[in-house]
């Protein structure tokens, strides 16, 4: 994951210090304009819940919608930025993800896990345009091809559904026997395209992924705890080794240190989807007589 992080984005840091060069011609203020717009994306992620523990591997079926509304100011002819809010689920389980004949992923299948989180995003990034417009919006191109990045805050809470059916909350669980954080930092960045619908509103497709600095997305990173620091039974259907049946019932405990997660890797998340925005015109001052 980390040489995925750095080759994608190289080429975004790259351009984005290429981008006032660009920009020698004068942007005067009264070509600058802000849009606002509302987003509807597909939302997955990668972890240890996956049919690989790793990027690319994600379950296409663990699919579920995020929403979000954005407002998006124009700097320059190629820059813009964009601070957005959006909230959406991820999910995974091993039950449908993992393959027992599988030897790699053999651990995973008995692990029998499942998560669902709930993310709340606040996100702050820089855009820039591969295609450049110097006139006021409503000269700009018909298509413009576009990269992106920054920083996002988020919030979550994942939880687990049990054999009666029932979600619970993990994080209080203390599955691995440690605490973490239910919300941190990530750095989203991407690419994606927008068309000109008409003067007013642009229609975009945007693929963005989210790199975050914890490996509890999914409440699964390392390994399991000894059973005595595993206080209650919710804990225990969670947190208990592989010894746990695909029924919910138990036969034991093997003991502390059974491998439950790939801790080398932090989780991702990623959104696929279409941005919807509507230009708001900027004001045209009328020319002063004396």
């Amino acid at each position: 994951m980390k040489q995925f992080f750095t080759y994608a984005l190289t080429p975004l840091l790259a351009i984005g210090l290429l981008a006032p060069a660009a920009n020698a011609q004068q942007f005067t203020k009264r070509k600058q304009y802000n849009s606002v717009g509302v987003t509807l994306t597909a939302m997955n992620y990668f972890g240890d819940i996956t049919p690989k523990p790793s990027i690319p591997s994600l379950r296409f079926g663990a699919t579920r919608p995020n929403l979000g509304v954005t407002i998006t100011h124009r700097f320059t002819p190629i820059i813009s930025g964009r601070a957005g809010l959006s909230y959406g689920r991820i999910t995974g389980s091993d039950a449908k993800s993992a393959d027992q004949n599988d030897s790699d992923a053999k651990y995973r299948y008995n692990r029998n896990m499942n998560f669902r989180n709930d993310i709340a995003e606040l996100s702050v990034v820089g855009i820039v345009d591969l295609i450049p417009n110097r006139n006021n919006y409503i000269k700009r191109p018909d298509f413009v091809p576009y990269v992106f990045g920054g920083v996002a805050g988020y919030a979550g809470n994942p939880k687990g559904e049990n054999a009666s059916g029932t979600f619970v909350a993990l994080q209080p669980l203390k599955t691995e026997g440690k605490s973490y954080n239910k919300a941190g930092i990530a750095i989203p960045f991407g690419a994606g395209a927008r068309y000109k619908l008409n003067k007013s509103f642009d229609l975009g497709f945007e693929v963005g992924f989210r790199k975050t600095f914890n490996d509890y997305l999914d409440d699964v990173s390392t390994n399991y705890t000894d059973d005595a620091n595993l206080t209650s039974d919710a804990a225990k259907y969670f947190g208990r080794g592989i010894t746990k049946s695909r029924t919910g019932e138990f036969t034991g405990f093997d003991g502390a240190g059974i491998k439950r997660g790939e801790s080398k890797d932090d989780d991702w998340y990623v959104q696929a989807g279409f941005t919807l925005n509507y230009i708001l015109a900027p004001r045209v001052k009328s020319p002063k007589f004396r």
